[in-house]
């Protein structure tokens, strides 16, 4: 069993170090519930970078639906972040539904449909990032965290909109557009004039749109941070990494369209720390 924790901690720092970093701040019995949605969160993320074709990773997700169905009957299923997912789905009574979602929501990475609607982009985010929000809030505090599932909410849509756009430089090399095709027809652009070349004329306004949507969602979630208990903290804490990730792009010398806006490991942690300790003022 210790060896199973290790693989996934280990699985979570390598692939998604940012939410390594935010568990280190939860209670030491809570981190390894954190630790196998987060790595449970990377494996399904990362399944159009592992199995290029859509229907071996289409098959991949039904695994995941399959294993998370299945009823508990005291045996693992032999795949770490499978068994500890599981395992912290039973302990923590966690709802099978928002993880069916979230594995719903992930076939559209598998092919290169253009996103059709900035309505359809926040439902996205909304059974992704938002949705493992609140996962992370009821292993925290199960009492708390219904109070906040709208903050949640808003706090995913800021969180995965921030990085799309970190991802843009490999989303446009594989054919992939996550903006909206309203908020690119506003722009004047299309999904097939911004994955090319160097994006379009329009490319420049395509990404300050989205940066700007991004950042009112951002906004709504910092309004009623402040009211966040101790307890449901280390759940929000990628969202202190939101506004300076989107600095950053905004700022960047270099375009975000071919190169991946970073923050150095100091700055994260001191966001963090700050973050963890002191809370979100009030807006």
């Amino acid at each position: 069993m210790a060896e199973n924790t290790n693989i996934v901690m280990e699985a979570v720092r390598a692939a998604d170090h940012d939410r390594y970093l935010t568990a280190l701040y939860a209670p030491e019995d809570k981190r390894d519930a954190l630790f196998s949605l987060y790595a449970f969160n990377a494996e399904i993320a990362g399944i159009r970078d592992r199995i290029r074709e859509a229907l071996p990773g289409e098959v991949r997700l039904q695994w995941w639906r399959d294993v998370i169905a299945a009823e508990e009957d005291g045996a693992g299923v032999g795949h770490p972040v499978a068994d500890a997912l599981k395992a912290t789905i039973s302990a923590h009574r966690l709802p099978k539904a928002a993880f069916e979602n979230m594995l719903e929501a992930r076939i559209f990475d598998l092919y290169d449909d253009p996103m059709p609607s900035r309505t359809d982009l926040e439902g996205y985010c909304g059974e992704t990032a938002a949705a493992l929000i609140q996962l992370a809030a009821m292993v925290l505090d199960p009492v708390e965290a219904p109070r906040f599932a709208e903050l949640a909410g808003r706090a995913g849509c800021a969180q995965a909109m921030t990085g799309l756009l970190l991802l843009l430089p490999l989303h446009r090399k594989r054919g992939q557009c996550f903006v909206p095709a309203d908020i690119l027809a506003a722009a004047g652009s299309s999904a097939r004039e911004f994955v090319s070349g160097n994006g379009g004329p329009a490319a420049e306004r395509v990404v300050a749109a989205m940066i700007a949507l991004a950042r009112e969602h951002l906004s709504a979630f910092e309004q009623g941070a402040s009211a966040l208990p101790v307890s449901l903290r280390p759940a929000f804490l990628p969202l202190a990494l939101s506004s300076a990730y989107l600095d950053r792009i905004e700022n960047a010398r270099r375009s975000p369209l071919k190169d991946v806006a970073r923050l150095s490991a100091l700055r994260r942690h001191w966001l963090l720390f700050r973050r963890a300790t002191q809370g979100w003022p009030a807006a």
